[in-house]
């Protein structure tokens, strides 16, 4: 990731428009925002994980990521799980290792960059 032309900026995610995402189970509500110049885009998003969340996908994309509210499922394409706690993140890079979340009866509320 090679942050460019970005200038200082503050984000409200509140005033953020919500895009719904189903899953296999559950979905996932994204308020996105995207910096930088288009050919080296960054995404920042605020996601929601409803209780009982499934990716409909495995997921090849880098991403650095931190719960900020609840629990968070990962699984490796490999069949290796982690479980993230509030507090907790982590980082992939792109075409490393396939990964996809889910989460249990909590729910979760993340903070991703990519």
């Amino acid at each position: 990731m090679q942050l460019t032309d970005i200038p200082f900026g503050v984000t409200d995610w509140a005033t953020i428009a919500a895009t719904h995402h189903p899953g296999e189970r559950g979905a996932a509500t994204w308020r996105t925002q995207y910096f930088g110049p288009a050919e080296n885009q960054t995404r920042v998003r605020m996601v929601d994980y409803s209780p009982g969340y499934t990716a409909d996908h495995w997921c090849s994309k880098g991403h650095v990521l931190l719960v900020l509210e609840g629990q968070l499922l990962t699984e490796l394409e490999d069949g290796r799980t982690f479980t993230l706690r509030t507090g907790m993140s982590y980082q992939v890079a792109d075409g490393a290792e396939a990964h996809r979340s889910s989460t249990g009866t909590v729910g979760a509320r993340l903070f991703i960059v990519d």
